[in-house]
């Protein structure tokens, strides 16, 4: 019998749960650049495909070594896995499990597809640490708020004796053949359409076990270094999680090694993921409205104008426009920033969360669809475990509490280089070349306020 282990968000050869046990017998290793995700990205440019290219080099050097090779395929993976397993007359096909709606439902079309040619089809849980039905309520209900969430999830780690299983590859049992059409001899870019763009961080394991090595030696001051974006403070491990060169349980093994104050909230983060995954996996009209309906009664009143300028990074909110400029460039946002210019955008510049979350979604480098949504719901209080409509980030204080020397703004708006520590947070017109605030922060704050009461209103009148 011969297997088919199909990579999709899981571009790795160790601890790996379908390919440990496609690796049974012999396999071959497919990866699609899926059509259906490919056409919807804007920008040729795309920062994630040289990711992901970067990431499948990576993944066919080691198979080379092997005498195998990555079987690499452009279109719909509802067309292109079953006849790819048909021609390789396969008994099973293996993936791992994702939680997108878009996902379950093209993997429902593949699997139904296989087994009307007598094909097996076999999926595991693998990029999150418990899945939806592992954590729940003592009545089997879902929970909706983070903190007994977070509790019960460490119930079940304890009640494995804190062991993280690991998934072990035998690489031996690789189907061996040579490619001419592997990702090293074709040129990719040009059957996709798109174009080499380097980002900041490469793809591959290797690049991402060197970025988890070295976070080690900071994890200690994790707690409170986090929030500063002009330090060293964060991981910078998400877009390794995402595309899955490196496991969640890698970085679970690290965080629960160290017993520092730190690693606890590293650790958290983690399992924040885990939440929004299940959320986004239970209720997935997420994706397209407020995971609280009453707050899709909200009417946004904020301008495109408005909206371009935040884009743009040039709403005259130093904190904001840096943050945003810095995304732009790199593709990257430091995870203080993401709540500080989603408030903005949707409580100062009264502007729709879904247009902030679609913004998110083609820039960001690590972008993950439930933890995108989570966070924008989050900021707009109009998700499960979010702020309350009243808390209001006020990008003055955060900017004087989170960059104070005002070292994050002069990198990224350098015209703003030459005002002192204080003034850098205010600069209302003190540079010609850097644009007034384009609203009043207290004016804006109020309108918000009453804006919500729409919201407030319908949850006295229940």
């Amino acid at each position: 019998m011969a297997h088919l282990c199909w990579l999709r968000r899981d571009l790795r050869l160790h601890d790996h749960a379908a390919l440990a046990h496609s690796l049974a017998e012999e396999t071959t290793l497919v990866f699609v650049f899926d059509r259906h995700i490919l056409d919807r990205l804007a920008d040729a440019d795309d920062r994630r495909i040289t990711f992901i290219y970067q990431s499948l080099v990576e993944v066919e050097t080691e198979l080379r070594k092997r005498g195998s090779s990555l079987v690499v395929l452009y279109g719909r993976p509802e067309d292109e896995i079953p006849k790819l397993a048909a021609r390789l007359r396969v008994s099973k096909v293996f993936w791992n499990r994702d939680y997108e709606p878009y996902a379950k439902d093209r993997d429902a079309k593949v699997e139904r597809k296989l087994r009307s040619q007598n094909i097996e089809a076999q999926d595991f849980k693998d990029s999150v640490f418990f899945e939806a039905a592992e954590v729940t309520k003592n009545d089997s209900g879902i929970y909706k708020v983070f903190t007994p969430y977070k509790n019960k999830w460490l119930e079940k780690l304890s009640e494995q004796d804190h062991r993280i299983p690991e998934h072990k590859c035998d690489l031996r049992n690789l189907r061996k053949f040579s490619n001419t059409e592997s990702i090293l001899e074709a040129d990719w870019y040009e059957a996709i359409g798109f174009r080499p763009n380097p980002p900041l961080l490469s793809g591959g394991t290797k690049a991402g076990r060197k970025r988890l090595k070295s976070f080690v030696d900071r994890l200690e001051d994790y707690e409170s270094a986090r929030n500063f974006p002009a330090r060293p403070g964060t991981s910078s491990l998400s877009v390794y999680l995402r595309f899955g060169n490196l496991s969640v349980r890698d970085l679970l093994r690290t965080g629960l090694q160290n017993p520092s104050p730190g690693a606890k909230v590293w650790v958290s983060e983690i399992i924040w993921r885990d939440f929004y995954q299940m959320i986004l996996d239970t209720h997935p009209y997420v994706e397209k409205g407020s995971f609280k309906p009453e707050y899709d009664k909200i009417k946004y009143p904020g301008t495109s104008a408005h909206f371009k300028a935040w884009c743009q990074g040039m709403t005259g909110f130093p904190i904001v426009d840096a943050a945003m400029r810095c995304l732009n460039q790199t593709g990257m946002m430091h995870n203080r920033l993401r709540m500080i210019t989603a408030s903005f955008l949707t409580k100062i510049l009264l502007v729709d969360w879904r247009r902030g979350e679609q913004y998110f979604a083609q820039k960001l480098l690590d972008f993950d669809l439930a933890a995108n949504n989570g966070g924008w719901q989050w900021s707009s209080s109009s998700g499960c475990d979010a702020q309350p409509y009243f808390r209001i980030f006020n990008p003055y204080s955060q900017s004087e509490k989170f960059d104070p020397s005002g070292e994050f703004i002069r990198l990224w708006v350098p015209e703003l280089q030459d005002l002192n520590n204080k003034q850098i947070h205010h600069p209302d017109g003190k540079n010609g070349k850097y644009p007034p605030p384009i609203v009043s922060y207290q004016i804006n704050r109020m309108r918000c306020l009453q804006m919500y009461s729409v919201v407030k209103k319908s949850a006295d009148a229940n």
